[in-house]
């Protein structure tokens, strides 16, 4: 990796790693500060991070905090008040509401002085701490320094600006979901929402389509089946289609549905493994001479209904590092065989993975949709 590859991203291979970084980050800021997370659970580590942000704004630091109203609502909003005291700018994304609750802002995002990010998986709860192996939930982030800072602090302002909700109805958004190529070495920042052309997904199926190699970690997996496609005919022209996914899971009623199509591809060629030791939150797409990193899993949600962030780089020591990544974790994989995973599929089995698929695959896609077409039909004119 050259010295500029190493100033400008820089892996980090746990959540434990990457919240401490975030942590140190935040006590070195004197500008700004622009947090941007799906959940936060109260505890001693959302303490940390209050206080860090309090002490910055002592400082003299402009702080802005979002947080999505469904991701983190066992979180007590009176938790931002010391915040708030201290004239930081606290808002929920997309408030709760019985009629409006689908579309969520799944993007975890910290910037620093318009110079510093991170973006991954890792949210501020203590379930992130630790190496992923002998505690802690499987995670990584990528730390971002230059041009591309500035673009993710660009990102954040946008959100920010519209944490209320009020868009105009789900057809005429489409265009604000969109990729951006930046004026940094190696990088496509790609920002994912509501949309029938999904940059994240679009971008993706075009490496797929022409992919010679294949690696992807994804906690939730449940792709669209054109990429279903893509990966089955990738490992029939010959590619590797490598996938880690969780063996143990946060939410168990996703990996069923992703199980649903294990038979298909294992069929098809591609190599499933199961990481093994503790629960598996990590998102890494390797395919060819790109690494993808951020907030994205491969699954409905992701790639067509919630706001995601997404890195894709090609710079070689970055691909080489994350390749690396992926071995390692590979280790602690249990690979499923076709033959002994018909064998110990039962109809009960069968049953709730077909369930969940349709479940996640169909109505709750449906749901989405329908309260974005009501809610903008209702709330009417803000873009």
């Amino acid at each position: 990796m050259n010295q500029q590859a190493e100033v400008e991203y820089e892996w980090l291979d746990t959540g434990g790693e990457m919240l401490n970084r975030m942590l140190a980050a935040i006590a070195e800021a004197r500008q700004s500060i622009r947090l941007e997370m799906y959940i936060v659970h109260t505890g001693a580590m959302a303490e940390l991070f209050r206080e860090a942000l309090i002490q910055a704004r002592r400082r003299g630091v402009s702080v802005q905090v979002l947080v999505d109203a469904m991701g983190s609502m066992v979180l007590p909003e009176s938790f931002w008040d010391p915040l708030r005291a201290a004239g930081g700018e606290f808002r929920w994304f997309n408030p709760l509401s019985l009629t409006f609750f689908s579309i969520r802002d799944h993007r975890k995002l910290l910037t620093c002085d318009e110079r510093l990010a991170f973006v991954g998986g890792v949210n501020i709860a203590s379930e992130y701490q630790g190496d992923g192996v002998t505690k802690g939930w499987r995670d990584l982030g990528l730390a971002v320094r230059g041009p591309l800072a500035g673009e993710l602090s660009a990102a954040f302002d946008e959100m920010f600006a519209h944490a209320d909700f009020r868009h105009r109805p789900f057809s005429r958004l489409r265009k604000s979901s969109r990729q951006k190529t930046v004026a940094a070495p190696a990088a496509q920042l790609l920002l994912g929402g509501p949309s029938r052309n999904n940059p994240i997904r679009l971008v993706l199926r075009y490496d797929l389509r022409q992919a010679r190699s294949v690696r992807i970690m994804s906690a939730y997996f449940l792709p669209t089946w054109r990429i279903r496609l893509d990966l089955a005919h990738a490992a029939g022209r010959g590619a590797r289609v490598q996938l880690i996914l969780p063996g143990k899971s946060d939410i168990p009623f996703s990996r069923l549905a992703g199980q649903s199509f294990y038979r298909r591809l294992l069929l098809a060629g591609v190599e499933i493994y199961e990481y093994q030791p503790q629960i598996l939150h990590a998102k890494m797409f390797l395919i060819d001479d790109f690494v993808y990193a951020g907030s994205a899993n491969l699954d409905p949600r992701a790639l067509n209904i919630n706001y995601e962030l997404m890195v894709r780089l090609s710079h070689p020591g970055m691909v080489r590092r994350g390749a690396e990544i992926f071995e390692r974790d590979l280790a602690h994989c249990q690979r499923i065989e076709l033959e002994s995973w018909r064998k110990a599929r039962t109809l009960a089995d069968r049953f709730k993975s077909r369930l969940a698929y349709l479940v996640l695959a169909h109505l709750d896609p449906m749901l989405a949709e329908w309260q974005w077409r009501w809610a903008g039909g209702r709330r009417g004119a803000n873009p």
